[in-house]
């Protein structure tokens, strides 16, 4: 315990800085914030994007196929593949550049905090980053000190500095002149300063800034307060899985289609070879395949790993650098000199490099290369981490609108997955605005005017004013508003509303020493030199039982009198009934002249000499909007249970009001001291019962969460003090307040519900499953179109057409499904209907068997009729330019219009119902149509398309809208079915 014998507290008297002297301290020392990390030029996050091995393999191909070009003057289809790589690089570019600047907005929330302040006269609050030096700071327990300070007030002010020096001893905090009789032994930093950074652990005091933003220690040291954490979910998990499996099945394709074009050329005698020029094939192949290493081998790997093996790649080849490559590239050059070598030496093959291969069957295998390398670009889902950094980044953004501050992006997603959310009380389910609505004090009532003329006022009047830490901010002609604890913000509001000033108040009374409110004590002491009779007093006030326990005592009308049973009992029945209401009470207790203080303030100490003075029953209001969100929870398959401090009375009487427990339920709560009697088996089944955990304290919100968890639940937290940072870290997403929430509850949190409300975190779990559902969307369409891209090419060389789809074309393709459809199936909003699933298992598979099923089924019916296509049009064994690109544009526009039963998979209702929502995705629709209708009409030999008529276009546009029309069928059907179920 640590004892602070100093003088009366002169926060009352200090004014802090005029409006002129705070604009003369930001000019002379700059403003408080810290400069952020040098991010990355623009340039080397586009380079980035050529570093992935697949645009090596086009930039590879797109400069083989220039160079034979050059050779017969046909490069066109090398400059396409250019142009389509800078498109796909400089969009998914232009993406990440984005998203990375409004994930930077969101990081700078930090310098928004409140921080309250005396200004001018005035408690206020203004920003952390509005700071100067000069500024006199208000520093509580729980709060993130915001800049380094001299220290000018301490009551058992005590700070963690773990952040600047590792320990995590908390260390104490005094003013220069009671540093020197308190502090003995070397501190990291003088025990009269507190540094930006440092969390107040415990007590409360006045600091004087005195250096603010990059000249504060934590920023001299270039130590960032707030980092990005890199979390691997289960989400990430799935889709890395889903990633690498297509990978594999996608290089599987792209080989086989190598193979079945170099037999049909054999077989109709395209690839009429000698001996000698099969040789130079098979080095030329062989030393292509070693120099292109560190692109097959790594998926050949992904193939084992999948299987079940547990062999790993080597290091060099994780490695992936240049030097890799570079070596890679050498070893494949020498096998081909080492090849040609022993060719010259066995005269297998003849001096002229002419007579090694003819143009044209190099020009064949060069494109038979492009097409397995473009099945490759189709078949890996580069997209699905641009669907996922989007989706994320979207919900975000307008998460935050909503109220959800989300500090972590994955949390956006996981939140949808709550199986249990475990909330408080008071300022998530209730308006955490009190006001005293009843007390119980010897000759007071709530219309009593002269509170000072009777001793049970005055002492009421001096307790509630000096054993607080709550303040009120008054600006003249704004209204006041409470600083600090909410309850004891009430009570000075209360004393307002009489004209009685609780700053003087405090300016009169000496304070010697205070034990600050705890969640474990459920108490306040403070122990001064009273102010009307210059006698040293201890005033507590607290919890009511947790008083009456150790008062002997009771002041009434007529002085000091034992309190009897009959009296307890009668104010017991009392407070229930306050209780049952759903108020909250607190009571008052006091020790004239007390003799034990030396050993502490706790109560224990002092049981014999407490008196009791009376109860206050404080109202606070549920929030209108939090039944309803409840109701959606439950609806959801989400239960929730309320884990307060208070009376289970209170409680009960909430959890009724807001559909918590049903109205005839009076038995689904568990006692705090009950639960931590049992041991963890006993304890979950219990807790599993439970709708309501009265009396709880801090640590056993951690425990109930952690048993939760261990039962296989997901659990979401909400907490705003220092001590719920434990379960807030325990919980797969922490919910910390906003308003009132401390900054360590923040720190430990993954969102910020910044309205407190418990209507926010609902809308929180209705974006969270819909951002899931969009990702779904995303796969749902790209691996229909891989599927069918696929087996078109596979299929293609053995029904007489060598290219159904050119390299350039499947670009188009790619670029169709994975940006374009990124962007469009990303942004949906958020449907009511998912509120009506249950939740998500978290170790299920991302492809769920109703997606498998649409995948399989709608990219064979695709691809049955591409294969039809295709036989129809060289029935007469030649087919034209024209009717292959009729062919293309029916491939692109049915893909169009599949987009549209994607965006819809899922939901029971018509694509057109909330179509203009989402402009997006109407905006990329359109450009989608107009992107194939110029490529088709102006691509010419780089796309291999001829112009076609517009009868042609409204043709294929409405046959293939079949589609669409087919989707809408099937929706109404199910929605009908539905509604006669439910009838």
């Amino acid at each position: 315990m640590i004892t602070n014998q100093q003088k009366a507290p002169r926060s009352v008297l200090l004014r802090g800085l005029t409006p002129k002297q705070v604009e003369i301290s930001r000019q002379k020392y700059g403003t408080n914030l810290i400069t952020p990390p040098k991010s990355a030029p623009w340039w080397d996050l586009l380079l980035e994007k050529f570093a992935d091995p697949i645009i090596r393999i086009l930039l590879i191909a797109a400069i083989l196929a220039i160079g034979v070009g050059i050779i017969d003057g046909t490069y066109v289809e090398g400059i396409g593949i250019i142009i389509a790589i800078l498109l796909a690089t400089i969009i998914a570019f232009l993406n990440e550049y984005n998203a990375n600047k409004e994930f930077d907005l969101l990081n700078q929330t930090n310098n928004e905090e409140p921080i309250e302040v005396i200004r001018d006269g005035n408690f206020t609050t203004i920003s952390k980053k509005d700071l100067v030096v000069g500024d006199l700071v208000v520093v509580e327990i729980g709060q993130e000190v915001p800049a380094d300070g001299k220290v000018i007030e301490s009551v058992s002010l005590q700070v963690d500095e773990s952040k600047l020096t590792g320990e995590d001893r908390p260390v104490g905090k005094w003013t220069k002149k009671m540093a020197r009789q308190h502090c003995k032994g070397d501190t990291a930093y003088p025990p009269s300063e507190i540094l930006r950074g440092t969390i107040v652990v415990n007590g409360h005091g006045l600091m004087k800034v005195s250096a603010v933003g990059d000249l504060t220690e934590i920023g001299n040291t270039a130590k960032a307060i707030q980092t990005i954490e890199s979390v691997e979910t289960p989400l990430n998990i799935q889709l890395d899985q889903l990633s690498r499996l297509i990978g594999v099945l996608g290089l599987l394709v792209a080989i086989l289609i190598d193979i079945a074009l170099v037999v049909r050329g054999i077989c109709t005698g395209d690839l009429n070879l000698t001996w000698t020029q099969w040789y130079f094939v098979t080095i030329l192949i062989t030393s292509i395949t070693i120099a292109l290493t560190c692109i097959w081998l790594p998926i050949v790997y992904d193939g084992v790993e999948l299987s079940g093996s547990n062999v790993k790649p080597p290091q060099w080849l994780k490695d992936n650098g240049l030097t890799v490559w570079l070596r890679t590239m050498a070893m494949g050059i020498a096998t081909f000199g080492l090849g040609l070598g022993i060719g010259y030496l066995f005269g297998w093959i003849p001096l002229s490099p002419a007579e090694w291969m003819p143009t044209e069957v190099a020009s064949k295998f060069l494109t038979y290369f492009m097409i397995a390398v473009a099945v490759i670009v189709v078949a890996v889902p580069e997209g699905l981490a641009l669907s996922v950094t989007l989706s994320l980044a979207y919900s975000m953004q307008k998460m935050t609108k909503q109220n959800n501050l989300v500090r972590r992006m994955h949390a956006c997603e996981t939140i949808g997955a709550a199986t249990i959310i475990c909330c408080d009380k008071t300022g998530t389910l209730t308006r955490n605005e009190m006001h005293v609505s009843y007390l119980n004090f010897p000759s007071i009532n709530e219309s009593a005017i002269h509170l000072n003329e009777t001793e049970v006022g005055k002492l009421l009047i001096e307790s509630i004013s000096v054993n607080s830490s709550a303040n009120l901010e008054c600006h003249l002609g704004e209204e006041i508003r409470p600083l600090g604890n909410p309850t004891e913000g009430s009570l000075l509001l209360w004393l307002d509303a009489k004209g009685i000033d609780y700053l003087s108040q405090r300016a009169n009374f000496e304070v010697i020493n205070q034990l600050t409110f705890s969640s474990e004590r459920k108490y306040m002491a403070t122990l001064g030199i009273s102010g009307f009779n210059h006698q040293r007093i201890l005033h507590i006030k607290g919890a009511p039982e947790i008083l009456l326990a150790h008062c002997r005592q009771i002041l009434t009308d007529t002085g000091i009198t034992t309190i009897n049973d009959q009296i307890i009992k009668s104010l017991k029945e009392e407070l229930s009934e306050y209780e049952k209401k759903g108020k909250r009470t607190l009571g008052f207790a006091y020790i004239p002249e007390p003799k034990n203080c030396q050993q502490g303030l706790e109560i224990e100490k002092h049981s014999v000499d407490m008196i009791w003075l009376g109860f206050v029953a404080i109202t606070d209001p549920v929030r209108k909007e939090v039944p309803q969100a409840v109701a959606k929870c439950h609806q959801a398959g989400i239960e929730v249970k309320m884990i307060t401090g208070d009376s289970y009375l209170t409680a009960l009487e909430v959890a009724h009001e807001i559909g918590i427990l049903p109205p005839d339920d009076d038995e689904s709560y568990l006692l705090g001291f009950h639960l931590r009697k049992m041991d963890d088996l006993e304890a979950l089944e219990a807790i599993k019962k439970a709708k309501v955990i009265a009396r709880a304290r801090p640590k056993d919100k951690q425990r109930i969460v952690k048993l939760l968890q261990d039962d296989g639940e997901v659990v979401a937290v909400t907490g705003d003090g220092t001590n719920d940072a434990p379960a807030l870290k325990q919980a797969q997403v922490g919910l910390a307040m906003g308003k009132n929430g401390t900054s360590v509850a923040k720190e430990a949190s993954e969102i910020v519900i910044l309205d407190d409300s418990f209507g926010s975190i609902e809308k929180g779990v209705m974006w969270g499953r819909s951002l899931y559902q969009n990702i779904q969307k995303f796969i749902l369409f790209q691996l229909t179109i891989n599927v069918a891209a696929c087996g078109i090419a596979l299929l293609g060389p053995f029904i007489g057409v060598n290219l159904p789809l050119t390299v350039t074309q499947l670009l188009w393709v790619n670029l169709i499904m994975d940006t374009f459809a990124a962007l469009a199936l990303a942004t949906e909003p958020p449907r009511e209907q998912v509120m009506e699933l249950p939740p998500r298992n978290p170790e299920d598979f991302i492809i769920s068997p109703p997606m498998a099923l649409n995948i399989l089924t709608v990219a064979a019916i695709f691809l049955v009729f591409f294969i039809g296509f295709l036989l129809y049009i060289q029935k007469d064994g030649v087919v034209s330019a024209y009717e292959l690109s009729l062919f293309f544009t029916t491939f692109v526009m049915l893909q169009f219009w599949n987009m549209f039963n994607a965006k819809c998979f899922g939901l029971k209702e018509s694509v057109f119902a909330h179509l203009g929502e989402n402009k997006g995705f109407i905006a990329i629709a359109i450009v989608i149509l107009l992107g194939q209708i110029l490529i088709v009409q102006l691509g010419g030999s780089i796309f291999r398309t001829i112009p076609l008529s517009w009868q042609d276009w409204l043709i294929i546009i409405g046959s293939t809208s079949i589609v669409l029309w087919f989707g809408e069928i099937k929706r109404q059907l199910t929605s009908t079915a539905i509604f006669h179920k439910k009838s």
